[in-house]
């Protein structure tokens, strides 16, 4: 039950269109216009969109060819990802004058465990808006975000009133704003499962509230009891500060096919190079290379290694990748090319442990 868990003050915060808007704020004369950070050619990939180009249906991951027939005066920007990171950096200074448990998921967003916070302030909903008004005040940029008791619902709350918005979900409303949900703002059910839930008649959290644990195991694996308890507002997931990177990769898109493994090699010894830049950077390796290959008709293949050792030289990545290049023939010509490296020599870190604070339902949100 619900009402038996311990209830946390939990607050996701989102920021809004967060690559194009920094691109903005960097060139004001961009303001009010439709803008799409990435590449315009005939491969070239959305990263992210204006709200002013979504409005035409521009989405981040969407082929630029497609986008520029969306929107015929959509203004391209090239990524700027050294700008994003430095950004990002600020505005999580500004999640740790609130509290340390703080969770990115990305350079975009975060999860922050306000119950017990540095203010000193009972009420999750104000500390969101103030933190909010600091990110626009200090770095001229909006953030959107959801407060609720987990981070489920504040994640699926925060996309509520984007952008520049915020949703709570206080714990006597959390049951009911589930039951009403599309099934479609669940967070982890994407468009295949989504279009699988509705031809077995799911399409609201109620409906799926009425499926019973054995039949959701049946039809939908592991994930068949994440969905049976997320529904019933049940999420222990805990805010972890600490979380341990797993693998780290680099990839490239061709602007036109590579149909011979002699003419991949020139573009992955660049990519070794990419990742091993980044091994040093975050000081880790690994011992597991995987290479990722995209054929023109776009499938997708993998082929990985695991060696009796860490690396993390350029040399020792491109080899290993080289090797699993000529494994076997291609398919097809090639579109894409990635190496990660994983299985990382990542130091277990202390976890902080949060005490359960035992809080009734009339909560201070």
């Amino acid at each position: 039950m619900l009402s038996d868990l311990p209830i946390r003050k939990i607050i996701h915060v989102d920021m809004d269109a967060f690559y194009a808007s920094v691109e903005i704020l960097d060139n004001p004369e961009l303001k009010g216009k439709p803008v799409a950070v990435g590449g315009g050619g005939k491969r070239g990939v959305i990263s992210a969109a204006s709200y002013e180009a979504r409005k035409f249906g521009v989405r981040s991951a969407m082929a630029g060819n497609l986008a520029i027939k969306l929107c015929p005066e959509l203004i391209f920007v090239k990524p700027n990802f050294e700008r994003y990171t430095e950004i990002s950096k600020k505005i999580r200074k500004i999640f740790f004058d609130y509290t340390d448990l703080v969770e990115p998921l990305s350079l975009d967003e975060a999860y922050l465990d306000v119950t017990n916070n540095k203010k000193g302030n009972p009420s999750a909903s104000l500390i969101a808006q103030e933190i909010r008004a600091r990110i626009f005040n200090e770095l001229g940029l909006t953030a959107s975000a959801g407060i609720s008791i987990n981070k489920f619902v504040a994640k699926v709350a925060s996309d509520y009133n984007k952008p520049n918005g915020q949703k709570t979900v206080n714990p006597e409303e959390v049951i009911g704003f589930l039951e009403a949900l599309d099934i479609r703002k669940f967070y982890g059910v994407g468009k295949v499962t989504a279009e699988k839930m509705y031809q077995l008649g799911i399409f609201t959290g109620n409906d799926l509230k009425l499926k019973s644990l054995e039949y959701l195991d049946s039809h939908f694996g592991k994930s068949g009891s994440y969905y049976y308890y997320v529904v019933r507002g049940i999420h222990t997931s805990e805010v972890k500060p600490n979380r341990i990177r797993k693998s780290l990769a680099a990839e490239r898109t061709f602007s036109e096919n590579l149909s011979s493994e002699v003419f991949m090699l020139e573009k992955l010894e660049q990519i070794a190079s990419e990742v091993s830049r980044r091994l040093a950077k975050s000081k880790v390796s690994g011992k597991t290379v995987t290479l990722k290959i995209k054929y023109s008709d776009f499938t997708l293949q993998t082929r990985s290694k695991t060696l009796h050792y860490f690396i993390s030289d350029k040399a020792l990545i491109l080899d290993t990748a080289k090797d699993l290049l000529y494994q076997e023939r291609l398919n097809n010509s090639v579109r894409l090319l990635g190496i990660s490296l994983s299985n990382l020599n990542t130091e277990t870190k202390k976890v902080i442990e949060q005490k359960s604070v035992s809080v009734q339902l009339k909560f201070g949100f």
